[in-house]
């Protein structure tokens, strides 16, 4: 009777050291899943390190901008790299100066003494006075063209336009012998432009203001001897 007693109690030994193996072996398993997790996204967080590119400065300075990458942070410090669609790189006064400092780079004759980029800047500061800050008052029909009355906006856009007027006539007449005439009045300025070939009267007329002073293939050839130094009105 005494060992009927003792069996209850020698099986409830196995079942607290059974439970407790298992327990045991549950904690293992646990830690070892742990460490590999751990190792993985340690490696991974390695492999994810955006990789820094070293560009020098001369490299930089021949880089062309409208194929430039960049790099923008992302998520989970990727990094994603773009390109632009975009072709100009700014309002015209800068595209037509970037066009024109690529095209000195490149030219070995470049004599850099000579060069003037300040008179083309002033010049293109002109073309876009005369262009944007001029007002459009009237056009009339006159025998064999056109007479246009414009006012400039501003002391800048009249000075601008003085100086486009002072050239632009004998090389208009130069390229297609047409004439034109201005006069001031007050403030506006008072412009004739007229043919003696009959068949461009119409064209004249339709042209108007904006049109006569864009007429021309000069305005290339121009721009380049006044920024390579050969500017042919110095001095207005």
């Amino acid at each position: 009777r005494h060992l009927g007693k003792m069996q209850p109690s020698r099986q409830l030994c196995w079942d607290i050291i059974y439970r407790k193996n298992l327990f045991m072996k549950y904690k293992l398993l646990i830690t070892l899943v742990g460490a590999s997790t751990f190792a993985v996204s340690i490696a991974t967080s390695h492999a994810l390190q955006p990789t820094t590119l070293s560009v020098d400065q001369s490299t930089h300075a021949n880089m062309d901008h409208n194929t430039h990458m960049m790099q923008e942070p992302a998520e989970a410090g990727v990094s994603r790299v773009f390109t632009s669609p975009l072709t100009e790189p700014g309002n015209d006064v800068f595209a037509t100066l970037q066009e024109v400092v690529n095209q000195l780079l490149q030219d070995d004759s470049t004599d850099w003494e000579k060069v003037d980029l300040e008179s083309l800047r002033q010049h293109l500061i002109d073309m876009e006075n005369f262009t944007v800050n001029v007002q459009f008052v009237s056009k009339t029909d006159i025998e064999q063209g056109v007479q246009v009355i414009v006012e400039p906006s501003t002391t800048q856009a009249a000075d601008s336009l003085d100086r486009a007027l002072s050239a632009h006539p004998a090389v208009l007449e130069q390229e297609t012998g047409w004439s034109m005439v201005f006069e001031k009045l007050g403030k506006s300025y008072k412009i004739q432009i007229t043919s003696t070939n009959s068949d461009d009267v119409k064209k004249i007329r339709a042209l108007g203001y904006i049109g006569i002073m864009t007429m021309g293939n000069h305005h290339q050839l121009h721009h380049w001897a006044m920024a390579s130094g050969n500017n042919p009105h110095r001095g207005h």
